[in-house]
């Protein structure tokens, strides 16, 4: 059996839980989500801790159970706590300010750079280098994250860029004459 679908996910106070099947539905003071469990594996729920096991022995479905167990508990994470992402602007004149659901970056274009967030998704700046990224899915705040890094990645020479607040860009040399 996996490693990881052998952890119990603990039901924190606050969030439901509820098992229709092959459906499971989290609800909890931030959101709601659901999942639809494959065929290849069962979730049980016994009092507040829930339980994630492979049907059968297969490679397939033991792959399958640790991957529905991380998924399971990053949802009843996502609407207890939430997720958190945050990206740092490097550059002279790069700048961001949350206006509502809109983010408007300079980035050093001829124009300037309008990114409106999805649902569920909350967008602050605390300065105009700092960006933070908040919701309850893991995987959008992530892909959020993501693509407002992809309009001006940072670049090896100068570090210039947007860039996730934890990452180390590694510095290139110039070229000598």
């Amino acid at each position: 059996m996996s490693r990881v679908a052998k952890k119990p996910i603990s039901i924190p106070t606050g969030v439901e839980v509820k098992l229709d099947g092959q459906n499971v539905f989290v609800k909890g003071p931030i959101g709601a989500m659901s999942l639809q469990v494959h065929g290849l594996v069962s979730a049980n729920l016994d009092g507040n801790i829930m339980q994630v096991k492979a049907v059968s022995g297969s490679k397939q479905s033991v792959a399958l159970s640790g991957t529905t167990r991380a998924l399971l508990n990053n949802m009843v994470v996502g609407v207890s706590k939430g997720f958190t992402k945050k990206l740092s602007l490097i550059g002279v004149g790069y700048r961001a300010q949350a206006k509502g659901k809109d983010l408007n970056l300079t980035l050093g274009f001829s124009h300037p750079v309008v990114y409106q967030a999805p649902e569920g998704i909350t967008i602050e700046t605390p300065s105009q280098t700092e960006i933070l990224i908040k919701g309850f899915d893991k995987q959008v705040v992530g892909q959020v994250a993501a693509n407002i890094r992809a309009y001006r990645p940072p670049e090896p020479y100068k570090g210039k860029g947007v860039r996730y607040a934890d990452e180390y860009v590694a510095r290139k040399e110039a070229k000598k004459k």
